[in-house]
């Protein structure tokens, strides 16, 4: 049987939530992530230190006793956010990155920037203090195609803020295209990028096999064939800079089959499996490691875990949903045969 040892992984972005779910959708990361950069987007958004703060203990007060696990907190940009919020949220130790969304880009973002030109106070901050800046890659203009408005954010918005702030430090959450992977490869040490699995796993054939499926919509929308293989040749190549972050984004099963169904996929629940799936069909079980690991601490200043564990190419099938406080929620793979396990997680 194969088996694999790493040292226990962090997930770089992820969407805990809040409420009822919150203790279903930290225990689904706790059992196999050390660490979570934890997404701000609540409702209210966490737009101040504080806020981050109470958000964290209400994550460590949902965390089972018999599991470790850290979140690691991040603050929502806005049009309004101050050089003293940020100032105030790096000196905390708490917070470790704020997050940028194109107003209305995805879910609970209407709070988001409106004009980059109106953060110009905050990222000055950001780039003195080194507190990074965690990005969602698209542009919300309706006359530009769903398809490429990762690559239209990149050339109107995200190049010029580099060239404006070079010593400003960026993850470019989510690439979905070969133009991101290019233009992150290209740049210089202070940007890096997360992929997801789902990203690595589907293209946008997966949203339209047998009928319209809700579950594999997210924003960013996946892609064409050549961006999935463009994003699994860097996740494999072991490139220092790309690392993992799954966007885990639970909603429940009624509001994705819905009239208007939201966008994010539930992959939390076999994330590391999957991710090791990927990478053993690539054969690069070698370099799995690296990319779920090493490579996000280097690039957030942290030590890697002390801890490790073990996956097992054993099968088993995922359910068809899974109950999240008073809901239901379909996860990634729902219903299918997962090749691997952990060895000592909730399927072994």
């Amino acid at each position: 049987m194969k088996t694999l040892s790493i040292i226990r992984p962090d997930d770089w972005h992820l969407h805990l939530r809040d409420g009822p779910g919150l203790a279903s959708y930290v225990a689904a990361t706790a059992r196999q992530f050390a660490r979570a950069i934890v997404m701000p987007n609540l409702v209210p958004p966490v737009t101040a230190t504080e806020r981050a703060r109470a958000y964290r203990e209400r994550i460590l007060a949902a965390l089972p006793d018999d599991m470790a696990f850290e979140p690691l907190m991040t603050l929502y940009l806005t049009d309004q956010t101050s050089p003293e919020e940020i100032r105030q949220a790096r000196a905390s130790g708490i917070v470790k990155g704020v997050k940028y969304y194109p107003a209305g880009a995805t879910t609970h973002s209407d709070s988001g920037v409106t004009r980059v030109e109106k953060t110009y106070n905050a990222l000055a901050a950001m780039e003195e203090s080194g507190l990074p800046l965690l990005v969602h890659g698209e542009v919300v203009n309706d006359e530009v195609d769903i398809f490429d408005r990762e690559r239209i954010f990149i050339d109107q918005i995200l190049e010029p803020l580099t060239v404006r702030f070079p010593a400003l430090k960026v993850v470019l959450e989510h690439v979905t295209t070969k133009d991101a992977v290019g233009f992150v490869k290209a740049a210089s040490d202070r940007m890096a990028a997360t992929i997801t699995v789902h990203h690595l796993m589907l293209n946008r054939n997966a949203m339209f096999k047998g009928g319209m499926n809700p579950h594999h919509y997210c924003l960013p929308v996946l892609k064409r064939e050549i961006h999935r293989q463009a994003l699994l040749e860097v996740a494999v190549s072991g490139h220092p800079r790309f690392f993992l972050g799954t966007d885990s984004a639970p909603h429940p099963r009624h509001a994705k089959e819905s009239a208007c169904g939201c966008a994010g996929i539930f992959s939390a629940p076999a994330a590391i499996e999957l991710y090791a799936e990927v990478f053993d069909e690539a054969g690069a079980l070698d370099k799995l490691e690296g990319f779920a690991s090493r490579h996000g601490p280097a690039f957030y200043g942290l030590p890697v875990n002390d801890d490790h564990i073990t996956l097992v190419k054993r099968p088993w099938t995922m359910p068809a949903t899974i109950p999240c406080g008073t809901e239901e929620v379909v996860p990634l793979r729902a219903g299918g045969e997962v090749l691997w396990s952990l060895a000592h997680g909730s399927h072994g």
